[in-house]
């Protein structure tokens, strides 16, 4: 077996060096894609992990979440809507001492029309909690603590007590969904959407 000759040598040195950093690049890449995701869904990047069994499979799940969000337009609302919103609110509260059953669904319709006038897709429960995860990481475990005490309700498995937490835990979604337009920002679109009727 013969040497290689000084040339072949250098050359056999640069590319095992540029291997090297690219393996290295990829490495960092993946490393700070990983944390961007840590930071952006929080608590949810760790659900999505436990969930679905590994980091690489839950890491493709929140792009494909944030590439599926980037393509629908939620918007603020405007502020006479979530004047609206509000009102109903503080009646759903107030109608909880006579009537916690009832309140409880009704908390769940009104969160559901609020996410809808913001703009979500409403489709089922699974699909809207990842999709609520990409702007609202935080809150999207008190959305699912929420309609697992309403499923219970549903089958009369609930007390009182857990109805109530399920009410203060659709008031936390509630509160993050009800961002409201900047005046200017509110007339811009209204004028745009009048135009776009014409």
């Amino acid at each position: 077996m013969g040497t290689l000759d000084p040339q072949s040598t250098s050359v056999l040195v640069v590319v095992i060096l540029v291997a090297l950093l690219a393996v290295a690049g990829w490495l960092l890449h993946r490393r700070n894609e990983s944390q961007r995701l840590a930071r952006r869904f929080g608590p949810e990047y760790g659900h999505a992990v436990e969930t679905l069994g590994s980091r690489g499979k839950a890491e493709a799940e929140l792009k494909a979440r944030e590439r599926r969000v980037s393509k629908i337009r939620i918007v603020p609302l405007a502020p006479a809507d979530a004047q609206r919103f509000m009102q109903q609110w503080k009646a759903l509260q107030a109608r909880f001492v006579d009537n916690p059953k009832g309140v409880v669904s009704e908390a769940d319709a009104l969160v559901r029309d609020l996410m809808l006038r913001r703009g979500y897709p409403m489709s089922d429960f699974d699909r809207l909690s990842a999709d609520l995860s990409v702007d609202h990481a935080t809150v999207v475990d008190h959305y699912r603590a929420a309609r697992y005490i309403a499923e219970r309700d549903h089958r009369g498995e609930a007390d009182t007590e857990e109805l109530r937490k399920a009410v203060v835990h659709y008031r936390v979604l509630f509160d993050e969904l009800l961002e409201v337009a900047p005046p200017q920002q509110h007339r811009d679109t209204t004028i745009r959407t009048m135009e776009a009727h014409r």
